[in-house]
């Protein structure tokens, strides 16, 4: 598998820029940044997370831990992990664990770590655990332009 469809056509909609990084298989994004050979502070990783009323994705740099109890008192929602069958129906085309923080592109709402914002350039999982997208971080400040901005995270 190379990029998600779904995640390409979306990006090629958009018109941006993008090139792919292709690495080993890995089953997390640390491991991700360090087969593909980048640094993990521009490795997005997406986490799933679902309230009462439906989901959210959690876009945080790789080297950090979503400070959960935080999200909720931004959110003022109740939150938790989505499990492997939601995270499957949403995100159909992707492998589990290689969800592009696009969610855009699937009708999910994102929230974006600040951290994230002043990136020059930023890599993500394209849909499986051998691919990564590299854009410039204006391109992917781009992508992610309907995402709430705040600071949820710390390095882990």
């Amino acid at each position: 598998m190379t990029i998600a469809k779904k995640l390409q056509s979306y990006i090629d909609g958009k018109g941006i820029a993008y090139d792919t990084v292709a690495h080993n298989r890995t089953a997390t994004s640390s491991q991700a940044a360090q087969a593909a050979h980048i640094p993990g502070s521009k490795l997005a990783k997406s986490v799933v997370v679902h309230h009462e009323t439906g989901y959210v994705l959690a876009v945080v740099p790789s080297t950090h831990r979503i400070e959960l109890s935080r999200l909720q008192d931004m959110m003022e929602k109740r939150l938790g992990l989505a499990s492997e069958d939601e995270i499957g129906s949403l995100f159909f085309d992707c492998d589990i664990g290689a969800v592009p923080p696009v969610g855009s592109a699937y009708d999910v709402p994102v929230i974006l770590d600040k951290s994230l914002g002043d990136a020059k350039e930023v890599y993500f999982e394209g849909g499986d655990h051998r691919t990564l997208v590299h854009v410039s971080g204006a391109d992917f400040l781009n992508l992610m332009k309907d995402a709430r901005v705040a600071s949820f995270s710390h390095p882990s």
